[in-house]
């Protein structure tokens, strides 16, 4: 697959990520000294929620940048917008 240049929300992205990364850390390190489920539970929303985040800005940023610029015509780019719009519900 050929190399793209980052795009601007990539940044950002590794910012949530690596803050993620950090988290599963703390959880890890929870579960090994045995602390409450309840808050281990918690962290781990933190986690998925952080994640879930990244991932849909990323979608969001690859339809921006990388489809928009494929399509051509109004039904197309129309047809990218209705498809952004969906991708609200991942």
């Amino acid at each position: 697959m050929p190399k793209v240049p980052p795009h601007q929300s990539h940044p950002e992205i590794l910012k949530r990520l690596k803050r993620a990364e950090g988290q599963v850390r703390s959880i890890i390190a929870m579960i090994e000294s045995a602390r409450p489920c309840l808050e281990i539970a918690q962290q781990l929303q933190a986690v998925e929620s952080a994640i879930r985040a990244a991932k849909k800005t990323l979608i969001h940023d690859h339809i921006d940048h990388c489809l928009d610029q494929a399509v051509d015509g109004s039904r197309a780019r129309a047809s990218v917008e209705e498809f952004k719009l969906v991708t609200k519900y991942l």
